[in-house]
């Protein structure tokens, strides 16, 4: 089952990303993260797997939040969760929890079994979050994206 669109209705405040959401994303990250990160987030990401993404935005337009993900061509059972921000004012709001279940559901219909995604060993928001919507997280795995690049990876059965 293919997996190029997520499901209706979306929460209020939520819709499908578009190729160009990238440029009013891009300028965020760094200020999002607190360190330089853009770089982890290709342009392509959002020309192919737009229909899969989601963009959280206020009413007057403004950028509350995305994820970025998509259905994994060479792993059948697996969607994957690349990137995800969350506005610093945004943050404990549940907005985060509302992207992924989003996607989930989106997975789930598409036939999907597991979400996976990783991040920096010094990303620890990020892992107790993970954490709190039950994925298994793993300890640093070395060199996961090459010498000297460790990333914890997260799994969850859907």
């Amino acid at each position: 089952m293919r997996f190029t669109a997520l499901p209706a209705p979306l929460p209020r405040g939520v819709r499908s990303a578009r190729p160009q959401d990238y440029d009013r994303i891009a300028p965020l990250l760094d200020a999002w993260w607190g360190r330089p990160i853009l770089e982890a987030l290709p342009r392509l990401f959002l020309d192919h797997f737009h229909a899969s993404s989601l963009v959280a935005e206020h009413p007057d337009g403004a950028l509350r939040g995305f994820l970025i993900g998509f259905a994994s061509p060479s792993q059948p059972a697996e969607a994957y969760i690349h990137f995800v921000g969350i506005a610093p004012s945004e943050r404990g709001s549940g907005l985060g929890r509302v992207l992924y279940e989003t996607f989930f559901e989106a997975a789930r219909t598409a036939g999907r079994t597991m979400v996976s995604a990783v991040t920096s060993p010094v990303n620890t928001p990020s892992i107790a979050f993970h954490a709190a919507l039950g994925f298994e997280v793993s300890s640093p795995v070395a060199g996961y994206n090459g010498p000297g690049h460790d990333l914890v990876t997260f799994r969850r059965r859907l």
